[in-house]
């Protein structure tokens, strides 16, 4: 059975293929809408961290020959208490100040980062085995698909919805929420405005980190791991919406299929489909697809 004159097993394989990826736009770029959503700050050092939570799993199990459950929980706790220092040290000196500066600030950071372990490591791929739980591949009659790879987007959907529920269903993000809109109102009602913030970016962060451990297995730890990905991931986040918690997850999973369709049609606009889509959006709507208009 042939669509659109491709084979329907090749149709399915990309479909599913496409979810992975999207499974990793999702995470990132949900990271990035509750940093930017809660604290009005860009963070372009979301991808350096995305890449130290790989690399962090790499050296626990290298030096320390600690296990990838382990990691895929410590790994976000050590990367989310960075991130709490950073914005202590950092960030929370900028809020009043243009998007600009918040963007400089952690490009400056990413670049730190980057080049701190390119010194230990140098730019060549690290390998990382995937669990032996996950190990091997189900034949679904249609392609064989990786243990692993069907995981990573079992535990991405988890934790993004996971995450949507906390914010948007829960009194706890009724204060995060209201925190951002008029932090004087809810210092009133005693909530730690400024701990609330701080504990928000490392959470964000630590998301980024949780997906560097999902990603390890897939793609080769390496310090440069994060720049590719991150320029798709914040063109995901403009074309959901900045600081749309549901947008960012559902247009990651999205366009992670359509980019998984374009390699079948046509593979040489796969890697820039997802930019076409983002200029036509914000000619369209310049708020995303789920912003709201101001």
């Amino acid at each position: 059975m042939e669509i659109f004159g491709r084979p329907l097993p090749a149709m399915l394989s990309q479909l599913l293929l496409g979810l992975v990826n999207g499974s990793f736009y999702a995470i990132l770029s949900l990271g990035l809408a509750v940093i930017f959503g809660l604290l009005n700050v860009i963070n372009f050092a979301h991808g350096a961290l995305f890449m130290l939570g790989a690399v962090l799993a790499w050296m626990g199990m290298e030096y320390l020959g600690v296990n990838y459950w382990l990691m895929l929980l410590l790994s976000p706790l050590i990367v989310g208490a960075l991130g709490i220092l950073i914005e202590r040290v950092f960030l929370r000196h900028i809020y009043k100040l243009d998007h600009l500066y918040g963007l400089l600030l952690t490009l400056g950071i990413t670049l730190v980062i980057e080049g701190v372990l390119r010194s230990f490591y140098g730019v060549s791929g690290l390998p990382y085995s995937p669990p032996d739980a996950l190990a091997g591949a189900t034949n679904l009659g249609f392609m064989v698909l990786p243990n692993y790879r069907a995981w990573v987007v079992v535990a991405s959907l988890a934790v993004c919805f996971a995450t949507w529920y906390v914010i948007e269903r829960t009194k706890l993000g009724a204060y995060l929420r209201a925190g951002t809109e008029n932090p004087r109102l809810v210092e009133a009602f005693g909530v730690n405005v400024p701990l609330m913030v701080t504990l928000t970016y490392g959470f964000g962060v630590a998301l980024a980190a949780f997906a560097g451990v999902l990603a390890a297995p897939v793609i080769q730890v390496s310090p440069l791991m994060g720049q590719h990905l991150i320029i798709v991931v914040f063109a995901v986040v403009v074309i959901g919406g900045m600081g749309s918690i549901m947008g960012s997850i559902l247009t990651g999973l999205g366009l992670g299929v359509i980019e998984g369709f374009t390699k079948v049609f046509y593979p040489e606009a796969s890697s820039t489909v997802v930019f076409v889509i983002m200029a036509i959006v914000l000619v369209v709507r310049p708020a995303g697809l789920f912003g709201k208009e101001k």
